[in-house]
């Protein structure tokens, strides 16, 4: 940790090993991955902010609802953000069905975990007789935990690192699995602190200090905008998948800046509805 602080002061960059960080804890038979606790605690969290939520005035659904809502988005989480991986980004794993189920090499992607989200969000919705978007807007307040849990613990593993910078810039740093050996961006950290950090700020203010609850679609939308745009400006730091360089040459924009554009535009979309529609009238009991 000194050596790191020194080569910050001296304008060095810093070399990740002297972090002195670890990519798991070992428990003699078996190496529990940060990456699997990232998740886990993201999830926890927000199940956690969850069931607080819901008792606030003008909740959408009841704490059976919140149970169910548990399973099946981290089951979405897991599935679509693997298969999401594997479709935008590795195509090659699907020919390997043992190299696809094999999550705990990391591979997972934000576009395919959020359909994944969706998809569960939508069948309990359907289930429950609840307005699919209303419980949207609660989901997307406890999301970006996960954001931030598991950006960090990309950093942690030393992967996904950022594009080549100069030495000289703060925070320039070598990573030991770079095979060139050349000071980049720790654009994990970027990301942990826009798609993660600055985002829950966003949402926590937004649900218990505003009104917002009342505007259906309103949290969402902020979420749907506020993520893919801080996703569009990392990707400007973050290294391109080795096997997508060629496509981010030739287009100019990286497969995940193109995947958010959509997202951004649907995101303003929704604010835009919510904000022209009249709130619903307050203190809506919840649903039995």
């Amino acid at each position: 940790m000194l050596s790191a602080a020194a080569s910050v002061a001296g304008s060095q960059p810093i070399h990740w090993v002297d972090l002195g960080l670890k990519n798991g804890i070992d428990l003699g038979f078996f190496t529990l991955r940060y990456y699997s606790l990232a998740y886990l605690a993201g999830i926890v969290l927000g199940y956690w902010h969850l069931t607080r939520m819901i008792k606030a005035p003008g909740a959408p659904l009841a704490q059976r609802h919140a149970d169910d809502l548990f399973f099946y988005c981290t089951l979405g989480i897991i599935l679509g953000g693997r298969l999401g991986y594997a479709t935008f980004y590795a195509p090659e794993l699907w020919t390997h069905p043992g190299q696809l189920v094999a999550l705990w090499n990391g591979g997972m992607s934000f576009h395919g975990g959020l359909m994944g989200v969706l998809i569960a969000i939508a069948y309990v919705s359907w289930r429950g007789g609840l307005n699919f978007i209303r419980v949207a807007d609660y989901i997307s307040v406890c999301v970006p935990f996960g954001m931030m849990f598991g950006r960090l613990a990309n950093f942690v593993n030393g992967e996904l690192w950022g594009r080549v910078t100069s030495p000289s810039m703060p925070f320039a740093m070598i990573f030991p699995d770079d095979p060139l050996q050349l000071p980049r961006h720790p654009s994990q950290l970027y990301e942990a602190g826009l798609e993660g950090l600055a985002m829950i700020v966003i949402m926590l203010l937004l649900f218990w200090k505003t009104r917002a609850r009342y505007r259906p679609g309103l949290m969402v939308g902020v979420f749907t905008t506020g993520i893919a745009f801080a996703r569009f400006c990392v990707e400007f730091f973050r290294e391109p998948d080795a096997q997508l360089q060629e496509f981010a040459a030739r287009t100019g924009l990286s497969m995940g800046q193109w995947l958010t554009i959509p997202l951004i535009l649907l995101g303003l979309a929704m604010v835009a509805r919510a904000l022209i529609r009249p709130p619903l009238a307050a203190g809506r009991p919840s649903p039995a």
